[in-house]
């Protein structure tokens, strides 16, 4: 497997750690529909939260949130609204990005909440 992917797969894993240790419950990991994938459904009370998760081994580039464009919300929103409707649930939905830094050994995590209020 390619590193790049091995990262990835390492972040998603840090992004549903990380949201277990702050009371979500994980509902499904990547969830797909048509051509979307949303990484994490996560939901804490009655609010659903669809997280894209963004680990980069540098901000060299940008940070990571900085990588998910509109296209990419999109299809984020399209497939969370499938989920809902396929699911029959009655839910408030937020769309959140998790940003992983890897500097060294370590990985900084930003949570960014309503993450798409502000494209």
């Amino acid at each position: 497997m390619a590193q790049h992917n091995d990262l990835g797969k390492k972040g998603e894993q840090l992004a549903v750690d990380y949201l277990l240790e702050k009371g979500y419950s994980i509902i499904e990991r990547n969830y797909r529909y048509q051509k979307a994938e949303i990484d994490i459904i996560a939901k804490k009370e009655n609010l659903l939260v669809a997280v894209e998760v963004k680990t980069r081994s540098t901000n060299e580039f940008g940070n990571p949130q900085d990588f998910v464009n509109e296209k990419k919300i999109k299809l984020i929103v399209s497939a969370i609204d499938n989920y809902v409707v396929e699911k029959d649930l009655d839910v408030d939905i937020r769309f959140d990005i998790i940003a992983i830094i890897k500097e060294k050994n370590e990985f900084n995590i930003e949570h960014l909440k309503d993450a798409f209020l502000h494209f």
